[in-house]
């Protein structure tokens, strides 16, 4: 229920939760989803229930073993905040994060509403990041309900970027990550989208990670934009950044509509 990842702004990834249930557009072609069924088909035990919202206390405390400090992305497979996880394991998971001090943990949810009614009761170290992901317009005010978050840092991913999300209220955001979909009905991210999000993060001072161009080869689009890669992390944490320069040409601008 832990393992390393590839996904580019974390180290590890870690599973106390597996399941979900969609709830906006970005869940339309869930990576999560399509794995879950395959670890099921493989007869994975704890994927015996699918893609079904399972909560597993025995990898509770997977992080304390892992001795080496990291960055956890918690719930990959899954959204903590989810209707179905009780309150008693996230704070569960809460504590957990709290006794493993030596780890960074980020942590990303849709459910922005049981984020801000279930934030306040909480215990939030300054090792947990909080994080929502936001997709199109409709879903900015998901902002205003992390803006109410005790967290230390607080991050929003626009991974899966569908549309141009115009002017974002950005105040009390430490961190922006952009992301286009990826996998085989992949959705296009036009890259006028990513600059208006990256122009507003420089306006501001916020950092801006550039994760992936995405599109049915993620690898082979990958993830540099205007001749660089994007690495910026919070400034208040203490990890360093880094911008890597690479001389490539400009990424022709995709043609697609717009929803």
């Amino acid at each position: 229920m832990g393992q390393g990842s590839t996904i580019e702004w974390t180290d590890s990834t870690w599973n106390p939760v597996t399941g979900c249930s969609k709830v906006s557009p970005g869940c339309q072609n869930c990576y999560a989803e399509r794995m879950a069924l395959r670890l099921q088909a493989m007869g994975q035990a704890n994927y015996a229930k699918g893609f079904e919202v399972t909560c597993h206390p025995q990898a509770l405390q997977l992080p304390l073993s892992w001795k080496r400090p990291q960055t956890v992305s918690v719930n990959s497979m899954s959204d903590l905040f989810h209707e179905e996880v009780p309150d008693e394991f996230i704070r569960d998971v809460f504590a957990v994060m709290r006794e493993a001090s030596w780890h960074t943990f980020q942590v990303l949810t849709k459910r922005a509403e049981r984020l801000e009614s279930l934030g306040a009761r909480l215990d939030w170290p300054q090792n947990v990041w909080m994080g929502v992901s936001v997709e199109t317009r409709d879903y900015l005010p998901r902002l205003d309900c992390l803006r109410k978050a005790l967290a230390h840092v607080r991050f929003v991913s626009f991974e899966p970027l569908l549309e141009d999300l115009g002017y974002v209220d950005l105040d009390g955001i430490d961190w922006v990550i952009v992301g286009g979909e990826s996998g085989p009905a992949a959705r296009p991210m036009l890259e006028e989208w990513v600059a208006h999000i990256r122009d507003q993060c420089r306006a501001t001072g916020i950092s801006f990670f550039f994760k992936q161009w995405g599109g049915t080869n993620k690898k082979k689009a990958g993830r540099v934009m205007e001749g660089r890669t994007w690495d910026e992390w919070p400034r208040s944490t203490g990890i360093s950044k880094t911008e890597t320069p690479i001389r490539l040409p400009r990424r022709p601008t995709a043609r697609a509509s717009v929803r």
